[in-house]
């Protein structure tokens, strides 16, 4: 069960931090896929990937017009965030990926679990990311499905207003459990990070300060990965990181 589905059962993705990521989005659109692990969009200059939900979540059915989302817009597939299909709305996150996340987007190549240091439970990490034990030891960590040492999802309402460095997971775009977590730590340093994170400098209006994503290099060779079920560590050699950091004149 993800964080959101705890605090509230899945529904249209209408937040305004969704509305403010799908402005502007433009561009036709070439190839869709649906992978076993993670959802491909291509547009014209660039693609984006959203992580694919598992079958039997909430909201999950077959696609009611497969085989007719490639060829339209970048912007009609983002307003997908409205359908009630889960599998619509993991497209419609990988298209506004595939607008934002464009080849000529230029960053930081950090990973952006170096960006915050380990303080205990000062700092929080919404998901396990590889290497966790070894960056940052003594971060607590909230998991949908926790391990021995994790935090269930229902311990974010009590963490978050205390710490002062959070790292969130992507995948909480899809879920619509962001902007809440964003409102739970508005006092922390805050990152959002993995495959599908939106490269939009919006995000640092919603309460985020870095944004760690992928820009991708080789669609084809995305696409094979995608097809074939292949997890992150195989997306990332044909495409690059990219962290950007909010303006420090934008703080208050």
């Amino acid at each position: 069960m993800s964080i959101i589905q705890e605090l509230k059962p899945y529904q249209s993705l209408s937040d305004p931090l969704y509305v403010a990521l799908a402005q502007g989005v433009q561009g036709m659109v070439h190839r869709v896929i649906v992978g076993l692990n993670w959802t491909l969009v291509v547009g014209p200059d660039s693609c984006g990937v959203s992580h694919t939900p598992t079958r039997g979540t909430n909201g999950c059915r077959a696609l009611p017009q497969a085989s007719d989302y490639a060829r339209r817009d970048l912007s009609e597939l983002a307003t997908l965030l409205h359908s009630d299909n889960i599998f619509e709305a993991t497209i419609a996150i990988a298209a506004i990926n595939a607008f934002h996340n464009s080849r000529d987007r230029e960053g930081g190549d950090e990973n952006g679990l170096d960006l915050v240091e380990d303080r205990g439970t000062r700092t929080v990490i919404v998901g396990r990311f590889p290497g966790l034990e070894r960056r940052l030891p003594d971060a607590a960590v909230i998991e949908r499905e926790p391990g021995p040492n994790d935090y269930p999802t229902s311990a974010a309402e009590t963490l978050l207003p205390a710490c002062e460095q959070l790292v969130i997971t992507a995948s909480t775009l899809l879920d619509g459990a962001l902007p809440r977590l964003l409102e739970l730590a508005p006092q922390a340093f805050t990152v959002l990070l993995g495959p599908g994170t939106p490269l939009a400098d919006v995000l640092f209006d919603c309460g985020v300060d870095a944004l760690s994503g992928l820009v991708v290099e080789d669609s084809d060779a995305i696409e094979r990965v995608i097809i074939e079920g292949g997890a992150v560590s195989a997306m990332k050699r044909h495409a690059r990181n990219i962290t950007i950091r909010k303006p420090p004149n934008s703080y208050p």
